[in-house]
């Protein structure tokens, strides 16, 4: 649904500058917190002060007065905004009303300010006391037959405290059942990179972008995604250091960036060209480039040049052979058919990476969103193993995680699959036997909706039912649960989509203080590069009837669980109680937890590979073979173009900030198809022509998405790209990476037609 009249310009400025600034500027004044939003800026991503609340790369080491970028204003903007959603605004609308609004209309309402219940007999929600949510929460799940028909979803603006004792009232419940927001995007990083490096986490620290003498950015769009970590690249490409860029859409912070903290730079309106290389890859097309550059590397060994680093290879690596006998099997033939990309320039690719002593792949969801994400990422630790690319500066693995602290959520126990010597740590701290089976992951939540099984559902943040694959089934599975909870700052598309009854339980935001009965409290955060700091909040709480994440998820424990052995009572007002008991259950990186967290800078959780330690069953690195170079299910249909859901340039997640993509050209409207020009032409169609677009499945469930604009755009042949959550209705439930269970949404199989 769009605002205003759609229009199409192409944007020829670098990404950033003044651009930046003046978006930063509008949207601080949309939201009238110019003097608030402001006081609070100087404090985001500041030693004591608030991380920010949108992705999750590192502070910039007190190397920046201002450490953040325009999106994470925006995100800023909008939590700190001066509108409010209250009791009155629920009596002018219902919710079948609120169905019909966009995603960016919800956003802009404001924030919620007390507890709300849904009333089915007036279809709105309705004031209800704090002692009564947790009463009827408490009723819902001890009702159930078995916990297993519970799910419990966090997402990743959920702090350390919090999301760990999500963690332990789940597990003394009883169920494994967490669905995260990683398992939407990253989960093929955490469930793919130990059978390789031991650790499903990236080995690089900040630093690092300081000594690379390569950096491959694959599948990122960095410029909107992880905009700070621009500054990085500017540095790095400044400096002489080649950055190749790979990915489908020529996005424009890669072509060329203006750092608006440069003086210099924006009193002389000049910029800084990020890529050395652009890699115009299809969807789906890595796997080749990478088996293409290793093919080089190996023709090069075998004609008597000393490339591979073989005393790393012999002292720590296992299972090289089959990686070298499959990626010299390749033709080129079958590799520029696969990759869209022509040999001469895989063979630059292979050389810069062959040049370079110190190499770093940083990789986004253009790398995990594939059916065989979890491997994939591991064909590009294959890659660094051949120079011994881990355990030294300016080298390793970087995935670009997207919400701050998802990775922390992980690292504290928000896992499906949790290792047995973990619950073993959990029943010996705490004196409860957890649950030992396997619980659901986001698809497997969903799937148990469908099916009738799962009964109630929390959110402890995020907008579930707009994230997940096959919109129409998973909107109906969710209507079929008997609670729905939704633990939140703002009203999102998952608050309509609810239960027979569903609470709206409204919380502080990140940038709030937290006042506790033992004083003012503080949380923690770790970043994507394993870094873990203190996070303050300045701001007063939007309104006096929220509380903390902590305590919500403390008196849910204490309504719930009447026998408990953990003293949730005293975690609601000491939170540095609660990093002692995280330090208990993970004495190997989380020691003297209470102690270290007073560094203003917080301190790095140790990662083994950069040690050239490898936590695997065999002590080593290992090679991981995957055959072939497809990472999708092959599609017959002649007609199937492969669908990459994208975000624009301003959104986050499912977070809406306007209808307007400025570095794609599009303004006011969502309802896009970025598509190749010869691909569109071949199907008979005008640019700027009303389509629909279909999936191609055999499952017999018709997908489709009506009312969609062609535009030309410089995609590669059998590409096509459109926004998300949008496009979700296209994407099957089942078609994700079966090792991971992150949904396929880069490399959708699909039809374009006439509307």
């Amino acid at each position: 649904m769009a605002d205003g009249k759609a229009r199409f310009k192409t944007y020829n400025h670098p990404a950033g500058g003044w651009g930046a600034a003046a978006a930063t500027t509008k949207i601080l004044l949309e939201q009238s917190v110019v003097t608030k939003g402001s006081r609070a800026l100087l404090s985001m991503n500041q030693p004591g002060g608030f991380k920010c609340p949108s992705c999750a790369f590192p502070d910039a080491e007190c190397k920046k007065t201002l450490d953040f970028c325009e999106n994470g204003a925006k995100a800023l903007a909008f939590e700190a905004t001066k509108f409010r959603v209250t009791r009155e605004f629920f009596e002018q609308h219902t919710v079948s009303e609120l169905m019909e609004q966009s995603d960016h209309w919800l956003e802009m309402q404001g924030r919620l300010t007390e507890p709300m219940r849904y009333d089915a007999a007036s279809d709105r929600y309705v004031p209800c006391s704090w002692d009564d949510a947790f009463a009827l929460i408490s009723e819902h799940l001890r009702a159930l037959e078995s916990p297993h028909h519970a799910e419990f979803y966090t997402s990743g603006r959920t702090p350390n405290e919090a999301a760990f004792l999500y963690s332990i009232f789940v597990r003394e419940f009883g169920t494994n059942n967490f669905p995260d927001c990683s398992n939407m995007c990253h989960e093929p990083t955490s469930r793919g990179l130990p059978p390789s490096i031991g650790i499903g986490k990236g080995t690089v620290i900040l630093e690092d972008f300081d000594h690379a003498e390569a950096i491959f950015v694959i599948g990122q769009n960095t410029g909107t995604n992880s905009p700070r970590m621009m500054s990085n690249l500017v540095e790095a490409r400044k400096r002489g250091a080649p950055i190749v860029a790979v990915n489908p859409m020529p996005e424009r912070a890669l072509v060329r960036f203006a750092d608006p903290q440069d003086v210099i730079q924006m009193a002389t309106f000049g910029s800084t060209k990020i890529a050395s290389e652009f890699v115009h890859i299809k969807i789906g097309g890595d796997l080749a480039l990478v088996k293409g550059m290793m093919k080089v590397i190996f023709e090069r060994e075998a004609s008597g040049e000393q490339i591979i680093d073989w005393d790393f290879i012999r002292e720590h690596t296992v299972g090289l052979e089959p990686i070298r006998a499959d990626a010299i099997a390749q033709t080129w033939r079958e590799l520029e058919q696969a990759s869209g990309v022509a040999e001469e320039q895989i063979r630059r690719c292979a050389e810069i990476y062959i040049r370079s002593n110190a190499t770093m792949i940083c990789y986004g969801m253009g790398i995990t969103q594939h059916q065989e994400g979890s491997r994939l990422v591991q064909q590009l630790v294959n890659l660094l193993l051949l120079k011994g690319n881990f355990g030294r500066p300016g080298a390793g693995i970087a995935p670009i995680r997207g919400h701050s602290n998802v990775q922390g959520d992980r690292t504290v126990g928000i896992d499906e699959q949790p290792s047995q010597a973990y619950l073993d740590r959990i029943r010996d701290v705490f004196g409860f036997e957890p649950p030992r089976a396997h619980g659901h992951h986001t698809v497997e939540t969903v799937a148990a909706a469908v099916a009738g099984t799962a009964k109630v559902f929390i959110g402890l943040g995020g907008n579930f039912v707009r994230a997940v694959p096959d919109t129409e089934r998973s909107y109906a599975a969710m209507r079929q649960l008997a609670l729905t909870v939704a633990i939140t700052t703002k009203l999102n598309r998952g608050h309509l989509v609810h239960g027979r009854d569903a609470l709206m339980l409204p919380v502080i935001a990140r940038s709030e203080m937290i006042s506790t009965g033992a004083g003012e409290q503080f949380v923690t955060i770790e970043d994507s590069m394993s870094n873990v700091t203190a996070s303050r909040g300045v701001l007063t709480p939007a309104s006096p009837h929220l509380l903390p994440e902590v305590e919500i998820v403390c008196r849910m424990a204490l309504a719930t669980l009447p026998g408990s052995k953990v003293d949730w009572k005293s975690y609601i007002d000491d939170y540095e109680l609660i990093r002692d008991k995280i330090a208990e259950v993970y004495p190997e990186i989380y020691s003297d937890f209470s102690e270290r967290i007073k560094n203003p800078r917080g301190f790095h959780l140790d990662i083994p590979p950069r040690r050239r330690v490898w936590p695997t069953p065999n002590g080593k690195a290992n090679f991981q073979p995957l055959p072939g170079l497809e990472v999708n299910v092959p599609v017959a249909d002649p007609a199937m173009l492969r669908l990459a859901t994208v975000r624009s340039h301003d959104q986050f997640n499912t977070t809406i900030y306007s209808n307007n993509d400025r570095y794609r050209g599009v303004y006011n409207d969502r309802m896009i198809v970025f598509m190749n020009a010869d691909d569109r032409a071949e199907r008979g169609l005008a640019s700027g022509a009303s389509v629909a677009m279909e999936t191609i499945s055999n499952d017999g469930v018709q997908r489709r998405v009506d009312g969609l604009t062609v535009l030309d755009y410089p995609m590669p042949r059998g590409s096509i790209a459109g926004y998300y959550p949008e496009l979700n209705p296209l994407l099957p439930l089942d078609y994700y990476d079966k090792i991971s269970g992150t949904p396929a949404a880069k490399s959708i199989p699909v039809r374009v037609i006439a509307a």
